[in-house]
C-alpha cells in the first residue's frame, strides 16, 4: 500500500470540498453589490448563512492533514508564502465578521461598511487562491533543503494573474447558480443575468489558462502520460462545462449546480495530475521539489491518519449532508435572520 499517494489522494479531496463549499460562498460575497435593497442583502447573506462556517471546516481539515502528512511542504509553504496567507487569513477574517456583525445596528452606514469588507474580503480570497495555485504551477525557488529562496515578486506572474482571473470566475458563476435556486422574483432574474455574466467570463479565462498551461508548463500535459485516465477526467469536465448554459436555458438550476460542482472537483483533480509527484514545485532547479516522498511523515504516522480519517471522514460527509438537506429550498426571512 502507497500511504503517501492515498494522502495526496485525500489531500486533494479535502481541497476539492473545500473549493465547491466554499466556492459559492466565495460568489455570493462577490454578488453582494447586486443586491438593491437592505431586504435583497439580508436575503444572499441568509442563503449562505447557516452553512459558511461549516464548509470553512474543510480548509482548517485541510490544513491540519498536510502538517501531520507532508510537514516538510507544510512548514515551506507556510513560510514562503507567510504574506500571502496572512492576507488571506485576514480577509477570511474580516469577512466572518462582517456576516455576524452587519445586522447588529439598523443604520445605513453601519451596514454599508460591513457590506463593502464582505464582498472586497470574498474578492480577494478567491483571487489569492488563484493565485496561489498559479504560482504552484509554475514553481518557486527553492533550495537543496526545500526551504524558499526568493521574494513575494517570484510567487506573481502572468501565469498566475490568469489562473486568479479564472478563480474569481468561477467562484462568481458557482455561487450564482446556487443563488438562483434560493431566491425569487425580481431579485431572482437579476441574478440568473449574472449567472450568463459569470459562465462567460469563466468560459473565457478557461480557454485562455488552458492556452497558457499547453504552452508554459509542459510538464503539466506530460504528466498524463503516467495518468491516462486523467483525459478521461478532461472530457468529462469539458461536458460539464458545456452543460452548464443547457440547464440554464432550461431552468434546470439544480442540475446547473452539479455540473459547476464538476468543474471544480475536475479542476482540482487536473491540478493534482499536473502536480503529481510534487507537493511544492521548485523552479528552476527542479531537483529541489518537495514530493509526496521527500516531504512525507513516517509510515506509521501515515498508516496512523488513515485509520483516523476512515473513522472521521464519514461524520464529516454525514453532517455536511444533514445541513444541506436541512436548510434546502428559497431563503425565508424571519425574526433570527442575519
Amino acid at each position: 500500500m502507497d500511504w503517501n499517494l492515498l494522502w495526496f489522494f485525500l489531500l486533494g479531496i479535502l481541497l476539492a470540498g473545500y473549493a465547491i463549499l466554499d466556492g459559492f460562498d466565495f460568489g455570493v460575497g462577490m454578488l453582494h453589490p447586486v443586491a438593491k435593497t437592505d431586504e435583497e442583502r439580508r436575503i444572499l447573506i441568509n442563503a449562505i448563512g447557516p452553512l459558511w462556517d461549516g464548509n470553512e471546516v474543510w480548509l482548517v481539515t485541510f490544513g491540519g492533514a498536510l502538517f501531520a502528512a507532508f510537514p516538510e511542504a507544510y512548514a515551506t509553504i507556510f513560510s514562503g508564502y507567510y504574506e500571502a496567507l496572512m492576507l488571506v487569513l485576514g480577509c477570511l477574517i474580516f469577512r466572518a465578521v462582517s456576516i455576524e456583525f452587519r445586522s447588529k445596528r439598523p443604520e445605513r452606514w453601519w451596514r454599508s461598511i460591513w457590506d463593502t469588507a464582505f464582498f472586497l474580503s470574498s474578492l480577494i480570497v478567491s483571487f489569492g487562491f488563484g493565485l496561489a495555485v498559479g504560482s504552484a504551477m509554475i514553481g518557486i525557488p527553492l533550495d537543496e533543503r526545500g526551504i524558499f529562496r526568493g521574494s513575494i515578486s517570484d510567487q506573481i506572474g502572468i501565469y498566475g494573474l490568469f489562473v486568479g482571473l479564472l478563480t474569481v470566475a468561477m467562484f462568481q458563476m458557482h455561487g450564482a447558480i446556487f443563488l438562483v435556486f434560493k431566491t425569487k422574483d425580481d431579485l431572482q432574474q437579476r441574478l440568473i443575468r449574472w449567472t450568463w455574466r459569470g459562465y462567460y467570463a469563466f468560459l473565457t479565462m478557461f480557454v485562455v489558462v488552458t492556452i497558457a498551461t499547453w504552452l508554459w508548463i509542459p510538464r503539466a500535459v506530460d504528466t498524463f502520460e503516467h495518468f491516462p485516465i486523467g483525459w478521461l477526467v478532461v472530457v468529462l469536465m469539458f461536458l460539464a462545462v458545456a452543460n452548464i448554459p443547457r440547464c440554464l436555458n432550461h431552468q434546470w438550476y439544480m442540475q446547473a449546480f452539479f455540473s459547476s460542482t464538476c468543474t471544480i472537483a475536475a479542476l482540482v483533480f487536473l491540478l493534482g495530475v499536473a502536480l503529481f509527484p510534487n507537493l511544492v514545485t521548485s523552479s528552476p532547479v527542479t531537483e529541489n521539489s518537495l514530493t509526496i516522498y521527500n516531504a512525507a511523515s513516517s509510515q506509521a504516522t501515515l498508516k496512523l491518519m488513515s485509520l483516523i480519517a476512515l473513522l472521521g471522514m464519514p461524520f464529516v460527509i454525514g453532517y455536511t449532508i444533514m445541513v444541506y438537506r436541512t436548510f434546502r429550498g428559497p431563503v425565508i426571512l424571519d425574526k433570527n435572520s442575519y
